[in-house]
């Protein structure tokens, strides 16, 4: 055997026992990412938060207390974009100042 057949075989050796050891290691290790499974949207966890504070909140509060009561991080962009859909639609929220929200008012019925 050659110096070049030698050194492939123990390269070989070598990746196939760093193989051992990583999934050895693997095990013991905790998960990366914890499955959301069929968890709350988005929206429902805004939702609850305003509902729950019964004042309007600006975003960057809504992001905070979505993290402390829910685990769950919020993308600022995309919840804006969210909520401002909603509220253009006239559904869910309305927007008091720039970037606050509260819940929609349900219309009242004059029945005089």
């Amino acid at each position: 055997m050659d110096i070049n057949e030698w050194a492939k075989l123990q390269e070989s050796l070598l990746k196939s026992q760093l193989k051992v050891i990583r999934q050895f290691l693997k095990k013991e290790e905790k998960p990366k990412f914890k499955s959301q499974g069929k968890g709350k949207s988005q929206m429902s966890v805004i939702h609850d938060i305003l509902l729950s504070s019964k004042k309007p909140l600006h975003v960057t509060d809504i992001i905070t207390l979505a993290k402390q009561n829910f685990n769950m991080d919020l993308d600022r962009e995309s919840i804006v974009s969210a909520i401002t859909k909603k509220v253009k639609s006239g559904r869910m929220f309305e927007r008091v100042a720039p970037n606050t929200f509260t819940i929609l008012k349900e219309p009242t019925e004059n029945t005089s």
